[in-house]
């Protein structure tokens, strides 16, 4: 989904938007993020890019972004957060929040 070798702020910072997942292994909710975001990524293609960010390896981004509960998920697009929630969104939500996001700042 992402590349390794960029960190995450020259990803964020990029032309394309990103999709970034905060999740915790331990977190249910979290476990049923991975299948919607799988078909969002077969639906978005390379419209967007999907990374996920464990916050108990990462906690200095977790709280840079100030995620208090997971899953969290937040859009950026060059550097900048353009949308964000948390818990499970279903499928084709996501897919229509990326979308009328891409829509709205092209």
């Amino acid at each position: 989904m992402s590349s390794q070798a960029k960190t995450f702020q020259e990803l964020i910072d990029g032309e394309t938007p990103v999709l970034v997942d905060f999740f915790a292994d331990w977190c249910g909710p979290c476990k049923m993020m991975q299948p919607i975001l799988e078909d969002t990524s077969r639906q978005m293609g390379d419209k967007v890019k999907i990374v996920k960010v464990d916050v108990d390896r990462n906690p200095l981004a977790a709280s840079k972004f100030q995620v208090r509960g997971v899953p969290t998920l937040i859009l950026f697009r060059k550097g900048m957060v353009v949308w964000r929630q948390s818990g499970v969104v279903p499928v084709h939500q996501l897919v229509q929040i990326l979308e009328s996001n891409l829509l709205a700042n092209s």
